[in-house]
């Protein structure tokens, strides 16, 4: 596998103003990247900026909208010519959005799968093509452990991330032939501003940096999946084994009813 390294171009990141995707980009500059910080809101990536000044790396704000694919294309035209080639693309950008009380399938539901599907998409394609030109690259798209299986309050969630893990597995065929290396991220619940909104139980929560070390650990060192933390993982891969008239009961009694 291919592993990128300082010497071998930029990291892009995207979702990068808050949470994992900030974590992410100040422990890649703390480690002598040079890191493109991608979201919406440009004045938090400017702080992301400001917050690595000093560090053995640096990471330069490019504000852009993942839902978007033609902007996409554009921006990653526009980072390799400034910055080098992209040796490295977290793609991390995702949220979720509540449907109206009694509403099934409605805009928020939609609205998380075009961030958390569609945007990866839109940012997969272009950074393939230049990475395949380049001959090499280094791919982590984030997901997450709710993907491994349907869990309650969780629909459009766990649907949209467990998307995510088999549309890498499948895509992992063809980038190996082209000599390119993709990894899935997915970790637990991670203290960030999306999980303070969470009005439940979050049990193993990790602090930010930790997460963010044992992301970027994995990509020096894991292989296809990159998941913690084990006392949660195990359990959860090994629940998603079990029957249907099993994995019901057994993830109601752990969620208490959802």
């Amino acid at each position: 596998m291919y592993r990128a390294r300082p010497a071998d171009g930029c990291v892009w990141i995207t979702g990068a103003s808050s949470g994992i995707g900030r974590g992410v980009a100040l422990e890649l500059a703390k480690r002598g990247y040079t890191v493109i910080a991608s979201a919406r809101r440009a004045d938090e990536l400017n702080a992301v900026c400001e917050e690595a000044k000093g560090l053995s790396g640096r990471i330069f704000a490019e504000p852009c909208d993942i839902t978007h694919r033609d902007e996409i294309q554009t921006l990653v035209e526009r980072i390799t010519q400034n910055h080098g080639p992209i040796a490295l693309a977290f793609l991390n950008a995702g949220t979720f959005f509540k449907d109206r009380p009694g509403e099934f399938g409605g805009d928020g539901f939609r609205k998380t799968f075009v961030l958390n599907v569609d945007g990866s998409i839109n940012c997969l394609g272009p950074v393939i093509s230049a990475m395949a030109a380049q001959g090499r690259g280094q791919i982590a798209v984030n997901a997450s452990l709710a993907g491994y299986g349907g869990m309650p309050r969780s629909i459009a969630y766990s649907a949209s991330k467990a998307a995510l893990i088999v549309m890498c597995e499948a895509l992992k065929f063809d980038l190996d032939k082209r000599g390119l290396t993709l990894q899935i991220v997915n970790p637990g619940f991670v203290k960030t501003p999306l999980t303070d909104n969470n009005d439940f139980p979050m049990p193993f929560l990790i602090e930010l940096d930790d997460a963010a070390r044992r992301i970027c650990d994995g990509f020096e060192t894991a292989g296809f999946e990159i998941c913690f933390p084990r006392p949660l993982v195990w359990p959860l891969k090994l629940i998603n084994l079990l029957p249907y008239s099993l994995y019901f009961p057994l993830m109601r009694w752990i969620t208490k009813g959802g």
